[in-house]
């Protein structure tokens, strides 16, 4: 699923206005009734909702939910910040529907006039939308503070006031919704980490906005979902042998990080790789012939992984989690980098040895998969102040190295070579676990060993690591989940998408 700008968006409602076509004001009606509709279903009288506005769009679609909740015998007061604008042509057509049936408007001239909230209230947060262009200050930076410290559960349309859509929002004064109703699709801030605590639950309603916009528009982002993965797994062929699903090495473990190892190659198996090899420690070997009968095994060094030979046999070579850090692992990166038939992957300690030497940075395999989580990208590629300037970054290395970076987090981020970046839609607050990465590794690797490409291995793997978290955390739940379960509803998740 595509993923718009501010302005895409306000050029789709445009197009949808012209070429549907609609009239702007019954458009907002719309939108309106799709929000009066969600808050209907969630809420039961006798709630009392105070609907805060200002007097652009957005405080028209808040006039006009304000009209239907009424209509729906809530009580509702409606309360108008005061600007130098007259309202958009919109607003004062749902303004003056609304004094139809309500008295109960009030414009906020100065704090003084800001209206007494009980915790029982509900807000209505419709002052700005996303047609916000600079920080709120006066009048409006005082309000937003007030509603915010309520205590009041507050509902946002369409964006949480005071947030941006596509940059960060540096020092903003921003409303701390409950519940943020946004319109058709998802919107970039709403998929980072630093914006959690301002849109709570986000809830996508669809408008009916155009399809042919929506088809033919470009965007440098996109939303990872059931259709994006129907179009790139492949079902496995009846005459199919092992031969056919690639043959995988994994370069993982050391003396007392054996855990890593076996999460990683049991997880390569079950991504459906046709055969396995695990280049570990003599150490290790016992733990993994037992934990994982199905894997192959090969020794070097004798509590952490040295000395690696006989490469080239591999269609694909993971490396990295719980090989530890010793001076000798640069030989290791450096063998694993030349002799690889394609892309690698790098978790772990392989991306933290890669990041003590920038020197290796051009000589990693074209089309790579690195998977660092932010403290790992930030030791590969410098600190970010916010999430909007890592994501930027990582969808620059990406292209400067072409490579591609799986920058793991709740909606975790693939930036590709090409410059785009995909979110991914799948997951829960249970991965956030030991071990939970090495599970990631070890499906990248067999996806890649099954002959999808980078992109595809990228896309679909993220979707059914996160899928098949959210199955085990349904089974189990988010606290007691462990990486282990992650693997073990792997199939599961299989089955989902191949229905």
């Amino acid at each position: 699923m595509k993923i718009f700008s501010a302005k895409q968006i306000k050029n789709w409602d445009s197009f949808t206005i012209k070429n549907e076509p609609i009239a702007s004001v019954d458009l907002m009606e719309r939108a309106a009734k799709a929000c009066a509709d969600w808050i209907l279903k969630k809420f039961q009288q006798p709630t009392s909702f105070k609907i805060v506005c200002g007097k652009g769009n957005n405080g028209g679609d808040g006039l006009a939910i304000a009209r239907l909740l009424i209509q729906n015998n809530f009580p509702v007061c409606v309360y108008i910040a005061e600007s130098p604008s007259a309202g958009s042509g919109d607003f004062n057509i749902n303004l003056l529907r609304l004094k139809e049936i309500s008295s109960a408007i009030y414009f906020l001239e100065s704090t003084e006039s800001f209206p007494a909230i009980n915790k029982d209230d509900v807000i209505i947060d419709a002052l700005f939308g996303t047609g916000l262009n600079k920080k709120p200050s006066g009048i409006f930076k005082k309000l937003i503070v007030h509603l915010n410290n309520s205590g009041a559960q507050i509902i946002s349309i369409d964006i949480p006031s005071g947030l941006y859509a596509d940059v960060h929002s540096d020092g903003n004064a921003i409303i701390q919704a409950r519940y943020t109703l946004s319109f058709q699709q998802q919107k970039v801030a709403f998929l980072l980490a630093e914006n959690e605590s301002f849109c709570g639950e986000v809830a996508i309603l669809d408008i009916g906005l155009s399809q042919e916009y929506y088809n033919n528009e470009q965007t440098p982002f996109e939303l990872i979902d059931k259709n994006t993965i129907e179009e790139i797994y492949v079902p496995r062929k009846p005459f199919a042998n092992k031969g056919n699903y690639g043959y995988a090495c994994l370069v993982v473990g050391s003396y007392g990080m054996m855990g890593a190892a076996v999460l990683s190659a049991r997880s390569c198996l079950r991504s459906g790789v046709g055969k396995l090899t695990c280049y570990i420690c003599k150490e290790g070997y016992t733990i993994m012939q037992t934990a994982v009968p199905e894997a192959m095994c090969a020794m070097f060094g004798t509590t952490f992984i040295k000395d690696i030979d006989n490469l080239k046999n591999f269609d694909v070579i993971g490396i990295g989690p719980g090989i530890g850090r010793h001076l000798s692992h640069k030989q290791l990166l450096q063998k694993v980098f030349k002799n690889s038939k394609g892309p690698a992957v790098l978790d772990a300690d392989g991306l933290n040895i890669l990041s003590s030497y920038p020197a290796l940075y051009k000589s990693i395999p074209q089309h790579s998969i690195l998977t660092p989580h932010p403290k790992e990208f930030d030791r590969l590629f410098g600190k970010s102040e916010n999430d909007f300037e890592r994501m930027e970054l990582a969808l620059k290395k990406a292209k400067e190295l072409s490579v591609y970076i799986v920058l793991k987090g709740h909606h975790t981020l693939i930036a590709t070579p090409e410059g785009k970046g995909f979110f991914n839609s799948t997951g829960n607050a249970g991965m956030a676990t030991a071990g939970s990465g090495d599970v990631l590794t070890g499906i990248f690797t067999g996806l890649l060993a099954q002959k999808y490409t980078s992109l595809e291995a990228c896309i679909l793997g993220v979707y059914l690591h996160g899928l098949a978290g959210d199955i085990a955390a349904k089974k189990l739940s988010k606290e007691a989940m462990i990486a282990g379960d992650i693997i073990d509803y792997l199939g599961d998740a299989f089955i989902q998408i191949s229905h």
